[in-house]
């Protein structure tokens, strides 16, 4: 780790003390950037960036106060500290808020393998933006270019706690995506394709992204309005896990804490349909968000969010775990300068028995919905609707595009009937197949 952070960090922790902290934690972040775009084989832009920040969070009592800064000197860094505890002092009682106890804390946090050694050059991100542009614009049919972009990405984060935790970890990314535009008459449409990884070496080859891009636009020229009915309707991968996110944001502790989670009285109960399992790891290898301990500290561990289609747990930090009367189940998420959030990590949908194909011959008639627009969703019923664009298929094979149409549901409905597909490709902290649901009312012209 940088010694930069771990040194701002101990600045933080002994001025809070010194100042008249009971308690106090600190979280500093180092963050690097270089993005290429091009548009029409032409290089449009070069960025790189870097930043920095050091969160400090106090404790006095049962109040607290946290404040962060972009500036690392030691004059900054105990400005913030006094800063920080004067409004400790004069916050309001929270009567959940606090640090774990030290015997409760991670210890000896396992390497995760998040960091590529690969330096970051502008000329290969170039020709690869340029490489995967070509490829779409090669497709008969495909007439502009919407622009393309590859990046890296590089952040670190240094940790730590007056209960004697002290913790950091560092990761990279690389991405890789540009949209293509086909027209037909006045007809337009556009859409795209990406790919992202902790590895340059595990990044999809630039061609096969723009080739993608480009078919996924031709096919959907010529998309026209659907008569209103009721019919099987599959969520592709590229949007189903957005039906998955609304599940993980309902078992969020501070949700139900709240009573205002569509699963509150469900832990321990049937929600999905009993093929369904959805597995929660952070400690995996290489993951998106793997983390070799929380936001506060506390050790992780991979575990089952849904078994043979029963909710098995709750998502807690401390405050909401004190709030519900359990145990923090290790998903307190960092966020410097302020109190602990609560999230996931690498959540899988793990996979059924049939691809997209076979799950549209399954479902026989029906649409797939390829983009979703302004989602509509009661965190407290589960009722959701949304506007989307899709292929209609019949027989199990696509006939035509269509858009301009809404399909709705009820949440504990849609997650009660999921069949899940098999074809996931491990490349987002969410994985999920896409997703069969046997009938949904679809409101079109």
């Amino acid at each position: 780790m940088s010694s930069n952070l771990d040194a701002a960090v101990d600045r933080l922790l002994s001025r809070a003390k010194f100042l008249g902290a009971e308690a106090a934690d600190a979280a500093c972040l180092d963050r690097k950037s270089l993005s290429v775009s091009v548009r029409l084989g032409q290089l449009e832009s070069v960025e790189s960036e870097e930043s920095r920040s050091a969160g400090l969070r106090v404790l006095i009592g049962k109040k607290q106060a946290g404040a962060s800064t972009s500036d690392f000197s030691l004059a900054a860094l105990d400005a913030l500290a006094e800063r920080v505890v004067a409004m400790a002092k004069a916050a309001a009682e929270d009567p959940w808020c606090g640090l774990p106890d030290a015997e409760d804390l991670a210890k000896d946090p396992v390497d995760l393998e998040l960091w590529d050694t690969t330096e970051a050059d502008i000329a290969d991100l170039e020709a690869r933006a340029l490489e995967s542009e070509a490829a779409a614009l090669d497709l008969a049919g495909i007439t502009n270019s919407g622009g393309s972009g590859a990046e890296w990405g590089a952040s670190q984060v240094v940790y730590g706690a007056s209960n004697g935790f002290r913790g950091g970890y560092r990761g990279t990314s690389w991405g890789l995506g540009l949209s293509a535009i086909a027209e037909r008459g006045d007809h337009k449409e556009r859409d795209w394709d990406s790919d992202s990884s902790r590895f340059l070496k595990d990044l999809k080859a630039s061609a096969t992204i723009g080739r993608n891009a480009g078919e996924r636009t031709l096919a959907r020229l010529g998309a026209s309005k659907l008569e209103s009915c009721v019919a099987p309707v599959i969520f592709e991968n590229r949007v189903a896990s957005r039906l998955i996110s609304f599940f993980l944001s309902a078992i969020s502790g501070a949700s139900v804490a709240r009573g205002v989670s569509f699963l509150r009285d469900k832990l321990g109960q049937q929600v999905f349909a009993s093929s369904i399992r959805i597995t929660d790891n952070p400690l995996e290898k290489g993951g998106w968000s793997s983390h070799p301990f929380d936001g506060e500290g506390l050790p992780v561990a991979a575990r089952d969010l849904v078994t043979d289609g029963v909710l098995q747990t709750w998502l807690l930090n401390t405050a909401s775990a004190k709030q519900l009367g359990l145990k923090s189940t290790g998903h307190a998420s960092m966020n410097p300068g302020g109190a602990p959030g609560i999230g996931s990590s690498n959540v899988t949908v793990m996979p059924g028995q049939h691809d997209l194909a076979g799950l549209q011959a399954q479902a026989g008639n029906g649409l797939v919905v390829i983009e979703t627009l302004s989602p509509s969703f009661n965190q407290n019923t589960g009722d959701y609707s949304v506007g989307v664009s899709g292929l209609w298929f019949e027989n199990g094979k696509i006939v035509r595009p269509v858009n301009e149409i809404t399909v709705a549901g009820n949440m504990l409905d849609m997650y009660a009937k999921l069949i899940p597909g098999n074809d996931y490709d491990g490349r987002a902290s969410l994985q999920c197949p896409s997703l069969l649901i046997p009938a949904m009312t679809i409101a079109g012209a």
